[in-house]
């Protein structure tokens, strides 16, 4: 998918480019947030649920699982949004993909590199 293509869907999303890219900005950091809660949520039932209660385990693996699948991938397509859009360096870019993967990464590249834009 082109920058074009891309540019066009979060276009609809937004008329006014100021009052878009506070609106992006404002969706990055909720989903940062809501993505750092489901990849903690879900390290929660692996290790701790897992071990108590299997069934348990398994009943919320696949909501859990979906939701912080949506959460990502949302979190990463927002992040190269704003990467063009704010013109974000590279490096910049590939720390806060980075810090996706991380525990704790998202509350920590939100507070420092999009909490900053707002």
């Amino acid at each position: 998918m082109n920058y074009q293509r891309f540019h066009a869907i979060f276009a609809l999303l937004c008329s006014n480019n100021q009052i878009g890219l506070f609106t992006m900005l404002r969706l990055f950091s909720f989903i940062s947030y809501s993505e750092g809660i489901s990849y903690l949520v879900l390290f929660i039932n692996m290790l701790i649920i897992k071990r108590i209660d299997i069934d348990l385990y398994q009943k919320l693996l696949f909501p859990i699982g979906i939701t912080h699948g949506f959460l990502f991938i949302a979190y990463m397509v927002l992040a190269l949004y704003l990467k063009f859009k704010l013109r974000w360096s590279f490096k910049k870019f590939v720390l806060i993909a980075v810090a996706s993967l991380l525990p704790f990464g998202t509350f920590y590249s939100e507070a420092k590199w999009v909490n900053n834009n707002i």
